[in-house]
């Protein structure tokens, strides 16, 4: 096979450089799932993102529940300056869903009205506004390869369907997405190369769950195949999956996208500084 051919929409990862929050509007939501909203931005202007974001991270600038609009920083070459007198607004991390005539969806997994993202995604209606800053991470979200592999939760199925959706229909590889009931299993585009597996995982705890460290256990991966591989969810798990990818399957840092999108029991600020250890351990 030729490699580069293998994703669709390669490009080179363009240098990191810091991008201004920007305030965008609801123009629709719709639930996917029983657990799963996605939610339309729009606005005057999408510089920044093109046909490499999807799958890439976003920070929301949440409004807290007395304000119409978040407060947004001022971008200046010496960093982000806040108003005077103004309250910071929430931050939390998401990914680019897709990107289509100028809208941006992104999914939200709900928790009832637990974690201000959840709520903001339940209650928010056409012409509410939320701060917007990105798009980040490696674009694309992975490497051409001869055999692709995918794996994560509930928290990174939007970036893996993202990622699936943009592979050359000639791709080779599996997906591997664990969720907690059937109910939550989506109809996903995929080239036919792709296979997709759904763990059921039930009413395990995401952390004492190994059923992903068994399914990638007894993956068969072509021996001649160059492999890319792409991991995102739970803190231990993908810690557990990052070393076994690199102990079976020899996989180095260039080969492997492996990052932490939460652990239980910590919000987003509680789990900033040890995500980034954990990262940075890569």
């Amino acid at each position: 096979m030729d490699q580069a051919t293998t994703v669709r929409k390669a490009a080179p990862t363009p240098p990191k450089r810091k991008r201004a929050a920007r305030l965008m509007t609801v123009v629709d939501k719709h639930r996917i799932t029983p657990q799963m909203m996605r939610v339309v931005l729009t606005a005057p202007s999408l510089e920044g993102y093109d046909e490499h974001s999807y799958g890439a991270h976003i920070k929301l600038m949440l409004p807290h529940a007395n304000e119409s609009e978040p407060t947004l920083p001022t971008l200046t070459d010496k960093g982000p300056v806040w108003p005077e007198g103004k309250k910071k607004p929430i931050v939390r991390t998401y990914t680019v869903r897709h990107l289509r005539d100028g809208q941006l969806a992104i999914d939200f997994v709900l928790h009832a009205d637990h974690g201000p993202a959840s709520h903001w995604a339940l209650h928010c209606s056409a012409g509410d506004q939320v701060g917007v800053v990105g798009p980040a991470g490696p674009l694309p979200m992975i490497k051409n390869a001869d055999y692709m592999l995918l794996a994560g939760d509930t928290s990174a199925l939007p970036g893996i369907a993202a990622i699936l959706e943009n592979l050359a229909e000639e791709a080779q590889g599996h997906a591997f997405i664990e969720i907690p009931n059937e109910s939550e299993q989506q109809a996903l585009r995929h080239p036919e190369g792709v296979g997709i597996t759904w763990l059921i995982r039930g009413a395990d705890a995401p952390s004492q769950s190994h059923r992903m460290y068994n399914a990638l256990s007894a993956l068969d991966i072509p021996d001649t195949a160059s492999l890319q591989a792409w991991v995102a969810g739970e803190n231990s798990v993908v810690i557990e999956l990052r070393k076994l990818l690199r102990e079976r399957y020899g996989l180095t840092k260039p080969m492997l996208y492996a990052v932490p999108y939460w652990k239980e029991s910590l919000n987003e600020e509680a789990y900033h500084s040890e995500r980034h250890r954990v990262m940075d351990e890569l």
